[in-house]
């Protein structure tokens, strides 16, 4: 038995674990310090660490790629426990964009075309910016990050919609949409994450969540889209019908 843990392999150097990370030997310390990394297994006076450190520093670099700071990424590990490649894939599969929609550059005059200067305005585009739909590049440069929200917007100016009313539409589009959203996270969340998460997230289960989560993203719209068409229908009825009536009722010989 001695025999064979003496001729057992020990593992690598800190030297040979920075050489295949890419990872310099101050960071790997300084990573351990930090609780981000298990300390190596210390033969004799020299520490070696396997393929289970390889994995984690390659693990925080991709963490550190998708923007997280040392602090955040520690609470990660932390809360993932055994199975942190699991958490980092069901996050980015959450942050990952509903549709894959290219943003799109227009100049500043592209922008004003279809409501005149006032689209312009530092207050309107100061509000654009808030909602996501626009982000200044510099020099009367400008990207649309959702050139169908802003197709939107033009064709309600093709109907005679002013920049502020149209600003307006697509800020209250946006309130609603938001309050849609939460309804399917909160489902999400209640029935499928948390009784995982109460269970002590078992790594048998990671897959079945981040399916159930990458199922409810098309269920989601679809769920939103069919009803918005029966609401769009009931609502333009409705609209139309009491209009007409006004309109009737206080024209003169309304009777």
């Amino acid at each position: 038995m001695k025999k064979q843990l003496e001729t057992a392999d020990p593992g690598i150097t800190i030297e040979d674990l920075s050489a295949r990370t890419g990872m310099t030997v101050r960071n790997i310390r300084a990573h351990q310090s930090r609780g981000l990394l298990d300390p190596p297994r210390v033969v004799g006076r020299t520490g070696f660490y396997d393929d289970e450190h390889v994995g984690r520093i390659a693990l925080i670099k991709e963490l550190q790629q998708e923007g997280f700071n040392l602090e955040a990424i520690r609470r990660i590990l932390d809360a993932a426990g055994g199975s942190p490649g699991d958490l980092v894939s069901f996050t980015r599969t959450a942050r990952e964009p509903y549709e894959d929609e290219q943003p799109e550059i227009l100049e500043a005059a592209e922008i004003a075309a279809p409501w005149g200067d006032s689209m312009l305005d530092p207050d309107h585009m100061e509000r654009l910016e808030r909602l996501g739909l626009m982000r200044p590049l510099g020099d009367g440069r400008y990207e649309v990050r959702s050139p169908k929200m802003y197709e939107a917007g033009v064709s309600l100016a093709e109907l005679g919609v002013s920049a502020e009313d149209a600003i307006n539409a697509l800020e209250t589009l946006r309130s609603r949409s938001m309050a849609v959203a939460e309804v399917f996270i909160d489902v999400f969340l209640e029935q499928v994450w948390r009784p995982f998460n109460d269970a002590g997230r078992p790594r048998e289960d990671w897959p079945r969540v981040q399916v159930a989560l990458e199922r409810m993203r098309p269920m989601a719209t679809d769920a939103f889209l069919a009803s918005f068409q029966f609401a769009m229908e009931d609502a333009s009825e409705r609209a139309i019908s009491e209009g007409i009536r006004r309109d009737l009722e206080s024209a003169p010989g309304g009777d």
